[in-house]
């Protein structure tokens, strides 16, 4: 375990794939969110679940559902190292513990080290630490990195954070509607940077 986050140590965390040198970060939310943890046992008292429209009956799914958005991050990360095969990677996948390196300066270092980062943003995910992470990324290294750098939300997500980062970083920002169109994003988003590296319109990380 260490602290330090370069490509060389990133890179020898993970398996192998065709495009080993082409590290994409892969950031989003780990757990669905629930609205079982944001009200209380009186305010959920008030009404029947059951009775609510299926978009809000969502919020209050299971417990055992709520790793959904870590397996909808895994799934993608799966797609993507295998067609077209980049380095796709999750924070979890680097063994550095965050009582030595904060969350979010371990995401600044690891969007540092890779050709590639997307801000993944799904309608039932827990976003909070999401969209703080990705301020201080943008804050960080948007002039030098902002190329590099994709934000890509469910079509059904709004926020004033989206918006903003639009405006003050000129982030890329896509919408997707079907996991399979977020994949399809995401790798045309990978081929893109890596087309730009080899007519050195980016520098190459090797």
């Amino acid at each position: 375990m260490t602290t330090e986050s370069t490509r060389e140590s990133i890179a020898d965390r993970l398996g192998s794939v065709k495009y080993d040198r082409f590290l994409f970060y892969v950031m989003g939310p780990y757990k669905s969110f629930n609205l079982n943890y944001v009200l209380s046992e009186d305010e959920r008292s008030r009404f029947d679940i059951e009775e609510l429209p299926g978009p809000l009956r969502r919020l209050f799914r299971n417990r055992e559902d709520i790793d959904a958005a870590q397996g909808l991050l895994r799934r993608v990360q799966g797609e993507l190292r295998t067609d077209p095969g980049v380095n796709a990677f999750l924070a979890l996948d680097v063994d550095i513990e965050t009582d030595d390196v904060d969350a979010v300066t371990q995401s600044i270092e690891f969007t540092r080290c890779s050709n590639a980062t997307a801000f993944v943003v799904p309608f039932l995910g827990h976003n909070f630490g999401v969209g703080e992470e990705a301020g201080s990324i943008l804050e960080t290294l948007s002039e030098s990195h902002g190329e590099r750098l994709l934000f890509i939300h469910e079509a059904n997500v709004t926020s004033a954070m989206i918006r903003s980062a639009n405006v003050r970083w000129d982030l890329r920002i896509e919408t997707y509607d079907t996991e399979a169109e977020l994949v399809e994003r995401l790798r045309r988003f990978a081929g893109g940077i890596m087309h730009r590296e080899r007519r050195s319109d980016l520098q190459y990380l090797d």
